[in-house]
């Protein structure tokens, strides 16, 4: 499950929750990954955050963050609506 969430914030670019436990302990954090591969991955957090590692066994869970429900056609919608698209236009 944990796969599922990992790919769904690389993929589509959007804040997901990790709980993590490392040499700090047990701990929560939002984070967007921007690369994975089998044993690691690289995410940021915060607004401006630099890009950081972290290996895959650490990762106890993952679930959507605060107010995404993963319904990613609304979240397109959305996007589209606050771009200026509209989705009856070809473009």
């Amino acid at each position: 499950m944990v796969e599922r969430f990992l790919r769904y914030s690389l993929e589509h670019g959007r804040k997901i929750t990790l709980m993590v436990a490392d040499e700090r302990g047990i701990r929560r954090m939002n984070v967007t990954v921007t690369a994975m591969d089998e044993s690691t991955v690289t995410y940021t957090a915060g607004r401006a955050g630099k890009p950081k590692t972290l290996a895959r066994d650490s990762i106890l869970s993952a679930a959507y963050a605060r107010g995404d429900e993963g319904d990613t056609l609304k979240n397109e919608a959305l996007e589209n609506e606050k771009n200026g698209k509209n989705q009856s236009d070809p473009a």
